[in-house]
């Protein structure tokens, strides 16, 4: 088990819901938000970080439109950012678990029917965002071969706040139907299941570089807000599926991006659940 647990991008969802658990669990942890510890300065970087630490990187420019407009700053946070982190970690001695995303994914299949990314298929990004995490996935092995980079996608909390599924529970609660993409297939995952593997592979519970932590299974859009309805037991006809072109985005996603766990399952990384059984359980207030 590692001395101390670094978490940076703390006052993000994912590093918030990581640091409580670890807490919860009696883990020494240091939690530090962007303003404590901005990744794209090294002298900030090299402040935080001891011989013998976890580091891991949460801090992310996450906003995929955003990135489009502004490229410089994903490069910046996305990419040398995390490089900045490996090299403070190789030069002290501690690890470091960067987490990433399936949008480094295209979901172009060349006619062939979709299946999930497994963590040796060959990225292929389409958007700013995705090129930018892509980069940084690579800066970071390149600096620290031994680090951990670890995909997820379609991560959510599911109370209060802004993410899908907490956005879909309050829709439920009215009345009103509610239009959802039908055209984008992913993996949608508990930040609460993420923080457990991210645990167990900073427990050296699998072998990296490269690993996938999703919930088990795929959905759509419009799946993942009819099964929040179903949950809360709401209507789900109110759900109406719709194409993509009803909500232009400034950023390209992936048609289909959902990612298989069976090569990190194959390298020690215990499975997550499947997503459904995820999703009820935060709709709910459970983890």
């Amino acid at each position: 088990m590692p001395q101390r647990l670094v978490i940076t991008g703390a006052g993000g969802m994912v590093g918030r819901v990581l640091a409580a658990h670890a807490g919860r669990l009696g883990r020494d942890v240091l939690p530090l938000t962007s303003a404590e510890c901005d990744i794209t300065d090294p002298a900030a970087v090299a402040r935080h970080v001891a011989a013998g630490d976890m580091v891991v990187n949460c801090a992310a420019l996450a906003n995929v439109d955003a990135a489009e407009s502004e490229p410089d700053r994903a490069r910046a946070v996305n990419a040398a950012g995390p490089g900045n982190l490996a090299t403070a970690c190789a030069r002290v001695g501690a690890g470091l678990i960067h987490l990433s995303t399936d949008y480094v994914f295209g979901g172009d299949f060349g006619g062939a029917p979709p299946r999930p990314y497994d963590i040796d298929d060959v990225p292929a990004p389409l958007s700013v965002y995705g090129h930018s995490k892509l980069a940084g996935e690579r800066a970071v092995l390149d600096a620290l071969p031994d680090a951990y980079v670890v995909r997820t996608a379609w991560v959510y909390e599911g109370a209060d706040g802004a993410d899908f599924v907490a956005v879909m529970r309050r829709k439920a609660q009215g009345a009103e139907t509610v239009d959802v993409v039908a055209d984008q297939t992913g993996s949608p995952t508990s930040a609460h299941d993420l923080a457990g593997a991210l645990l167990e592979i900073a427990d050296g519970g699998a072998r990296g570089p490269v690993l996938h932590a999703a919930n088990a299974g795929e959905a759509s859009r419009f799946d993942q807000a009819r099964a929040v309805f179903e949950a809360l037991g709401a209507d789900p006809e109110r759900v109406r599926p719709v194409g993509s072109d009803r909500f232009p985005r400034p950023a390209r996603r992936p048609a289909y991006s959902a990612l298989s766990g069976a090569g990190s399952a194959a390298r020690g990384l215990t499975p997550l659940r499947p997503w459904r059984e995820a999703l009820v359980a935060a709709v709910h207030g459970e983890r």
